[in-house]
């Protein structure tokens, strides 16, 4: 059995205070925001990326600015559905690329080094 991975297990997942975002807090204490047009801009679908050269198919023109998640599913304990406000609604966004997804300083910080504080 595989242990599981602090860094990509959510401990509690909602609306940041303003409902403007997404808030993830894993079980490593790290918090991640995620802007709801980002999320929608990284579907894994094969509708948003190719599924041959992985070639993002999806672009900017092709999504309003004011899109938003109607609904949030779970799916298992790997990944969430989202059902956004545009009609899409067939990427699976695990964990893994959640946590991928983070922006942050600490994690958008080069390997070795600190953030600039």
């Amino acid at each position: 059995m595989n242990p599981i991975d602090s860094s990509t297990t959510p401990r509690d997942i909602g609306p940041t205070e303003d409902g403007a975002a997404l808030r993830i807090l894993w079980e490593d204490e790290h918090e991640s925001v995620y802007l709801p047009f980002d999320l929608r801009m990284a579907c894994p679908c094969a509708g948003c990326v190719d599924e041959l050269s992985g070639r993002r198919t999806l672009t900017e023109a092709m999504v309003a600015p004011s899109v938003h998640p109607t609904a949030i599913e779970y799916v298992g304990r790997y990944a969430l559905k989202f059902v956004w406000s545009d009609g899409h609604d067939t990427g699976l966004y695990s964990y893994d690329l959640l946590r991928g997804l983070c922006r942050c300083d600490e994690c958008v910080a080069p390997s070795g080094s600190s953030p600039p504080s």
